[in-house]
């Protein structure tokens, strides 16, 4: 038995404005029933403008898109009642009291904070000693929680997430992400988007993004395992002049900057390599060279599938 796909999108196409600036470019990927998807990509990479389309709130120039079976132009309605959206935005009433906005977002779609509390009460929990005060004076950990909660108080059978991690401290979106596992457990498909590529090892699969083209999509390990060169990462005390050195090294694949290290990618299978490597280096000036051989990240995929 084939199950049906909650999310699918065939050769979704959007530009914007008189210049037709291409924004998403025949995108394909589908989303299976209860997973945690990932949309991993920079800023402008066409991210927020594929969740718009798949949420109905913006019409694609070409393609088709479903949710849970039903077509995001001609089933619309139906499509909004059946999924939840937190905007990258915050995007609640600044004005109204946490309980204010969820009580309010749950009467919009016909029901009550208490007919679905067991949905939300884990999350609830650590916003109900702060029920009567302001969306707008929330901290940035705070208003995320209360936003999720506004998404899921309908019950919805898809969760779409645009950047929710954003701007939030490490510790709330470690917790973010916690609650995330929950509410898969529960059969919600999720579809997250974030810029941060640490965030790709916790989707149950991923598509790499950028100017509005899917570079790779597969389970995070498989695609760091499917990383064919070798990747060494190397420090020294002059970062900048480690870098432009590295850019002279005649068997370089490709090198750039990664924290307090540089990283370089070389052929595979080269005996003796990172003996050379340091001889180079010192040649160019360089002292206190480390280099070791190292796992590929996301973000060194990622790199890769740019160059």
């Amino acid at each position: 038995m084939v199950t049906m796909a909650a999310v699918e999108l065939r050769n979704i196409t959007k530009t914007y404005g008189n210049e037709k600036l291409l924004a998403v470019n025949d995108v394909s990927f589908s989303v299976n029933k209860g997973e945690v998807f990932g949309l991993i990509g920079p800023d402008g990479a066409g991210k927020t403008s594929i969740f718009r389309i798949l949420t109905t709130l913006l019409l694609a120039d070409s393609g088709t898109a479903t949710v849970e079976g039903f077509d995001v132009v001609k089933e619309y309605k139906k499509i909004r009642n059946t999924v939840g959206y937190m905007p990258g935005r915050f995007s609640l009433y600044q004005d109204l009291t946490v309980e204010e906005n969820l009580d309010f977002f749950a009467t919009v779609f016909n029901t009550t904070v208490t007919e679905n509390y067991n949905l939300i009460k884990d999350i609830y929990v650590q916003l109900e000693s702060f029920k009567t005060r302001r969306a707008g004076k929330l901290s940035g950990g705070m208003k995320q929680k209360l936003a999720l909660c506004c998404a899921l108080i309908h019950k919805p059978t898809v969760l779409f997430l645009d950047e929710p991690t954003t701007g939030v401290d490490p510790v709330s979106r470690k917790e973010f992400w916690e609650m995330l596992k929950r509410l898969k457990e529960q059969g919600i498909t999720i579809l997250v988007s974030t810029p941060y590529m640490d965030e790709a090892t916790l989707c149950e699969r991923i598509a790499l993004i950028q100017q509005g083209e899917i570079l790779s999509i597969d389970k995070p390990g498989s695609i760091s395992s499917a990383y064919a060169d070798q990747l060494y990462a190397v420090k020294s005390g002059k970062m900048s002049t480690l870098l432009k050195s590295l850019t002279r090294f005649d068997k370089k694949i490709n090198s750039y900057a990664f924290g307090e290290y540089a990283h370089i990618a070389v052929k595979k299978d080269q005996p003796g390599i990172e003996h050379e490597l340091t001889l180079f280096l010192q040649g160019e000036g360089l002292h206190d060279i480390e280099v070791k051989p190292i796992e590929a990240t996301i973000e060194d995929c990622f790199i890769k599938l740019l160059k």
